[in-house]
């Protein structure tokens, strides 16, 4: 951080004492002072004398936002945004569009009022503080995905730390306060504006190590480690919060604090899983590094069953072959299960080889192949890689071009890229999205048959997919041990997968088009009624805060579980006010639906 640009915004908005931030309570009259966040043209919303100061603090990076498809279909920065349309690089490099574009009967994005380009953390505190003082609603975007909406919000102040994407390695790191305590650990620090594609290409592809980050390369660091953080590889190192040592956080005051184990330690405890958006404005990550394993790879295939009897078995065979093969700390990612009687096998390994891989599934196939009432309509495929290249750009332009979509913008970084499959949620337009946690005690040989009736009977409402990586059950004991010390729902570390199942359309940006909503509520009803069986077998799981519904009721529970009491006294410490507020965020149920209105 630089001290003059620092001092500079201290100058120019005068931050509260920093006793604010350190007591336990606030007075009743000053916690309660601010009742209500103000909009644009409303009695004391800042004169533009005001926006021309914090302008000058932050070094002229004060924007106003405007969607390109306000203008109308005949204007170039509505061509140019249909024409980018499906590239999420291009959605989030406009400060005004979201990479999801809304949920039927939700929310929709919308720009804010104005917003702060922030390319330091003393541009964020000027930011923050300017919030504070003129009652404003603030949002943070990072990357964008937010389904839930909480990286949006209209008549806002927006911090955009898009250009805070600065990766730096480190051979030993000790955090904040562990000086002569803690052995130093290979690390990465990451700013707040970087995509996971920005670090795999530092620390896997340059550096030959590995990082714990999310699957999918568009999504913000930052946000995906705040709400726990899950990619491929999970169960062998753990979810992305478990592996955080340091970060760098505005808080409500303005105060840039740099918390660890050891410094600030329920706040940095808050950050690892507690959802991003509702303790603070998080500027820098510094995340553990792990040796690379010689291999990744990745198992492809689709089973057709060809009657619903014959489905059923299929269905109770891949759930007991997974819990004899596959329950372990070298398999991630998912099955999804469909109504027209198709088993869908998306896998990937690592720390095995191609050999290793095929030996793994070898009786299964050749179970489904010893059976007439099964086909393959997708034939199983088994493909290794050496790990390093793993997100490397270049070698799947040589080698399989057709995983992969370029950002081919201009200028764009070569090692930008998204994975194919990824490309039909950008900027999508969601019906429905529901997840729950599937306790691993299912596997169990005299409850499979119940799970087995549970799937089946799922997929007859909904296509939906068990995503193994998102449950730490089976996983490497060390990766199990530091996901339970985060502020994550803790029935995570016994589950053994995450089932998913959601419906969405194109998108749906005001201006663009309109969504059939009669049509999403039809796709929501189907997508609650899949839910409904599964959690028959599982009536008290809880649901990762990233992928699930919108509409959640008892989603304290369901996000943090025992955690949430922790998280909200930290919330109550350190942003009494409520100025960072997100819907369903920690001490969102003391703010109206919108965020501007206190109700408690």
């Amino acid at each position: 951080m630089k001290r003059r640009e620092l001092l500079k915004a201290a100058l120019a908005l005068p931050l509260l004492p920093a006793l604010m931030r350190n007591a336990q309570a606030m007075p009743a009259a000053l916690a309660g002072a601010v009742r209500a966040r103000l909009r644009p043209g409303q009695p004391g919303w800042p004169a533009p004398a005001e926006w021309e100061a914090l302008k000058r603090a932050v070094g002229g990076r004060l924007l106003k936002p405007v969607s390109p498809f306000a203008g109308g279909p005949g204007t170039a920065a509505y061509v140019e945004a249909v024409e980018q349309l499906k590239n999420p690089f291009a959605l989030g490099d406009d400060p005004a569009l979201t990479q999801t574009s809304g949920w039927a009967d939700a929310w929709t994005s919308r720009p804010s009022a104005y917003a702060v380009a922030a390319e330091s953390a003393a541009d964020v505190a000027a930011a923050v503080t300017f919030a504070r003082q003129h009652r404003l609603r603030l949002v943070v975007k990072g990357g964008g995905h937010s389904y839930q909406g909480t990286s949006e919000a209209p008549d806002s102040l927006l911090v955009w730390p898009r250009r805070m994407n600065k990766v730096t390695l480190h051979e030993g790191f000790v955090p904040s306060g562990g000086e002569g305590k803690v052995t130093p650990l290979p690390a990465v620090s990451v700013g707040a504006g970087a995509m996971w594609i920005d670090v795999y290409h530092a620390v896997t592809t340059l550096g030959g190590r590995y990082v714990q980050g999310g699957g999918c390369t568009t999504v913000g660091v930052a946000g995906l480690v705040q709400s726990g953080g899950f990619g491929s590889f999970s169960k062998g190192f753990g979810t992305a919060a478990s592996n955080l040592l340091e970060a760098e956080v505005v808080t409500a005051d303005g105060a840039v604090l740099t918390v660890s184990e050891h410094a600030h330690p329920e706040l940095f405890w808050g950050l690892k899983g507690g959802g991003g958006g509702s303790l603070g404005a998080v500027t820098r990550l510094t995340l553990r590094t792990f040796e690379l394993p010689p291999f990744f790879g990745a198992v492809f295939g689709t089973i057709q069953a060809s009657s619903d009897q014959a489905y059923r078995a299929l269905v109770a065979r891949a759930m007991a072959f997974y819990r004899e093969a596959l329950f372990n700390r070298h398999w991630g990612e998912q099955m999804t299960f469909a109504p027209d009687n198709t088993l869908s096998i998306n896998m990937v390994f690592q720390g095995l080889t191609q050999a290793q891989a095929e030996q793994a599934w070898k009786p299964f196939f050749d179970w489904v192949r010893a059976h007439d009432e099964y086909s393959f309509a997708e034939a199983p495929r088994t493909l290794a890689l050496p790990a390093q290249h793993f997100w490397d750009a270049d070698f799947f332009r040589q080698h399989a071009p057709q995983l992969m979509v370029n950002d081919d913008r201009p200028g764009a970084p070569s090692y930008h890229m998204v994975w194919t499959g990824d490309r039909g949620q950008v900027g999508w337009f969601i019906h429905a999205y529901q997840s729950a946690w599937m306790p691993a005690a299912l596997l169990a040989p005299g409850l499979q048959s119940a799970l087995a009736d549970a799937l089946f009977a799922a997929s007859r409402r909904h296509d939906f997919a068990l995503h193994f990586n998102k449950g730490m059950a089976g996983g490497e004991p060390s990766a199990i041990a530091r996901t339970r010390d985060t502020a994550m729902n803790p029935q995570v570390a016994d589950a053994f997968a995450l089932a998913i199942c959601a419906d969405g359309s194109g998108p749906a940006f005001p201006g663009l088009r309109e969504a059939d909503l009669a049509q999403a509520r039809g796709d929501a009803a189907a997508v609650a009624g899949a839910m409904d069986a599964l959690r028959l077998v599982a009536p008290h799981a809880g649901s990762y805060v990233s992928e699930s519904d919108y509409f959640l009721r008892d989603w304290q529970r369901g996000f943090w579980g025992s955690n949430y009491a922790r998280l909200l006294r930290a919330k109550r410490r350190y942003d009494p006010d409520g100025l960072f507020v997100v819907h369903h965020g920690v001490g969102s149920e003391g703010w109206s639906a919108d965020g501007f209105t206190r109700v408690d």
